[in-house]
């Protein structure tokens, strides 16, 4: 399995991060391969996941028997044990998996990981942390960030635009975001044009550098 399919994933580690991860990709039909060292925790998903093994995730020969590299992702899920996530990283790297997530803990061992091969890190806890922290404290509704200083922000539109089309309110040049869709009661999300005409009560979904898009959430 998991061969020729792009979106395949192998998840090591199934720890509560591993294990929602595999189930989830599971759900959408993602050829998904579970290793994790503990019988236990392989045992309790077989009836989750079709493919779920016992094995040493750090050791090179037990991946390469596993047919990782046939995989188009590998998720290293392990976090709390340092070193064995790091020793995973590396084993996968060493097997010339081409795509490889890793989850940590903090900003050193993320480091870490991409150094020793991660192409892609996760810190779950820290970016739950940010994105709550933006919730409770402001008005927005929803905040996603990526990386090089860029979120999407979803918040209610600003009175100084309500009764205006998003051309003529020039939020891009005023304020730095570009407003990409809008929810209007009752009606679905819609994608903007500069013709869209801002009514009371629209939820906008914006996007731009994260102090723009924050600042912009902040507009009464």
């Amino acid at each position: 399995m998991g061969k020729n399919s792009d979106s395949s994933t192998v998840v090591l580690g199934l720890g509560r991060f591993g294990r929602s991860l595999a189930v989830e990709l599971a759900r959408r039909d993602v050829q998904v391969l579970g290793i994790d060292r503990d019988a236990k925790i392989v045992q309790d998903l077989s009836d989750q996941l079709t493919h779920v093994v016992t094995a040493d995730t750090t050791d090179p020969d037990a991946l390469r028997q596993l047919g990782v590299t046939d995989f188009g992702h590998a998720v290293v899920a392990i976090g709390t044990a340092t070193e064995a996530s790091i020793l995973t990283v590396a084993a996968l790297s060493d097997l010339g998996v081409a795509s490889i997530w890793a989850k940590a803990t903090s900003r050193l061992q993320a480091r870490i990981l991409e150094r020793v091969g991660a192409h892609h890190v996760v810190l779950p806890e820290h970016e739950m942390g940010e994105r709550v922290a933006h919730l409770v404290t402001g008005r927005m509704l929803d905040f996603i960030a990526f990386e090089d200083d860029y979120a999407l922000v979803k918040t209610r539109a600003p009175s100084e635009a309500v009764g205006k089309s998003l051309g003529a309110a020039r939020l891009r040049s005023r304020y730095g975001v570009t407003v990409v869709g809008i929810k209007r009661t009752g009606q679905d999300f819609t994608y903007a044009t500069q013709e869209t005409v801002v009514e009371e009560g629209d939820i906008l979904i914006v996007a731009g550098r994260t102090r723009a898009a924050e600042d912009f959430a902040e507009l009464t």
